[in-house]
């Protein structure tokens, strides 16, 4: 018990060094800050060094000139359908270490209907996102994304969106169509299915989920910690895999080959970034991940009171879903006034929705076995355990390899 809170205290450590502010970049993102005053637009494009590194060839960090270029072919300001000429820039200021930073400034023929866009990076990274910040003369201040799908921002539809009216029974329903439409997600809460022999490890189970997702739920759409998504992307299949995996150590009473298949998995991973394969997670992770895995996994069928211990390994590995379903919501314009709402009907729908998930697994368990259609227990839970095994690897590694 001591080895594996120590592991899983390494594991946590090592996440939060690799988690920053609201300001840290997501999945593919780029941050631009625009100032209206009048016909004159004012804009400061910030490139973390792994976008800059996509636009090359051979993903090596490209010249000032060239990274400044690309990002002045890809931005742009109008007035009503006329576009404002570039009359600055690119200018290349001083940034933090690991990210470039440039200033651009354009004159619209009329102070009306002014708009600002990027398509940067979209063509490389379809999911890429830019976190836009726009300010006027009059103090009008709003943030807003921008994607691929709307690369084109104006400060009359960013104070707007389709969430500004919407009711707690929205909030809620989003909530609930997030479990629905999620497969890695409704995965994982199979898993806890799967392992819990008593109704009462499961309830310790999806109890410390549900704390666990709940606080990094308000952590990430508050803005008060915000990490890579892509980090979470990959830590959300790699749970999946972890779930499938003790099953396997807990059925079998053999935790040695799942711990040292996924810890040598990780450590792989680990050894191959350290070589120049495009692996986005870091070093940290994959092997803080890898202790924690080989530890928990070495337990496996041989904890006094597996549901208590699993209360604890499921929060964390509810505060990893936490930033996972945070997504969702950051995708959208929140109304800041009503975030307290928001979040509470959101969560609600999460919880309405996982209960639903695990609630309809146990009643077509229990038909099955009423209609004496039900394979043995043993059979099932390993075919079914290496399943989540195969899928949350299969999803692991395709989102820890990065383009280029």
């Amino acid at each position: 018990m001591i080895r594996l809170l120590a592991a899983l205290l390494g594991w946590i450590a090592a996440a939060g060094l690799a988690a920053e502010p609201a300001a840290a970049h997501t999945r593919s993102e780029t941050h631009s800050a625009w100032q209206i005053a009048g016909t004159a637009v004012h804009m400061q494009f910030t490139v973390p060094d792994l976008e800059a590194k996509r636009i090359t060839a051979n993903g090596e960090m490209p010249a000032s000139e060239e990274l400044g270029a690309y990002i002045a072919a890809h931005v742009g300001a109008a007035s009503g359908a006329a576009e404002c000429p570039r009359t600055e820039g690119p200018r290349a200021l001083a940034a933090t270490p690991g990210y470039r930073r440039y200033e651009f400034a354009f004159t619209c023929p009329a102070a009306e209907d002014i708009s600002v866009h990027s398509s940067a990076w979209f063509e490389l990274v379809e999911s890429h996102t830019n976190f836009a910040q726009i300010q006027d003369d009059k103090g009008l201040f709003v943030e807003q994304l921008i994607t691929k799908d709307h690369q084109q921002l104006d400060l009359e539809s960013a104070t707007g969106g389709p969430l500004q009216d919407a009711g707690f029974l929205e909030f809620l329903s989003m909530g609930l169509m997030h479990i629905f439409t999620g497969i890695d997600h409704m995965s994982f809460m199979l898993g806890f299915v799967l392992i819990s022999r008593r109704l009462r490890d499961l309830l310790f189970a999806v109890t410390g989920f549900t704390i666990g997702h709940s606080l990094t739920l308000g952590l990430a759409v508050t803005g008060i910690l915000r990490p890579e998504a892509q980090f979470i992307d990959a830590l959300v299949a790699l749970t999946i895999a972890l779930i499938g995996a003790e099953n396997i150590g807990d059925s079998t009473h053999r935790p040695l080959p799942p711990a040292l298949g996924l810890g040598g998995v990780l450590i792989a991973f680990a050894l191959a970034k350290n070589f120049g394969a495009p692996v986005t997670l870091p070093t940290l992770i994959l092997v803080g991940g890898a202790l924690f895995a080989a530890s928990y996994m070495m337990m496996t069928g041989h904890m006094r009171d597996a549901g208590r211990v699993r209360l604890i390994v499921t929060l964390v590995f509810g505060l990893i879903h936490g930033f996972g379903f945070a997504s969702n919501l950051l995708a959208e314009r929140l109304p800041k006034d009503r975030l307290a709402e928001l979040l509470f009907g959101f969560n609600l729908g999460v919880e309405l929705g996982q209960v639903t998930v695990v609630l309809a697994a146990l009643l077509i368990a229990r038909l099955l076995v009423r209609l004496r259609l039900a394979m043995p227990r043993p059979l099932f839970t390993d075919l079914a355990a290496s399943f989540l095994v195969g899928e949350g690897l299969f999803w692991f590694v395709g989102r820890s390899i990065g383009a280029g």
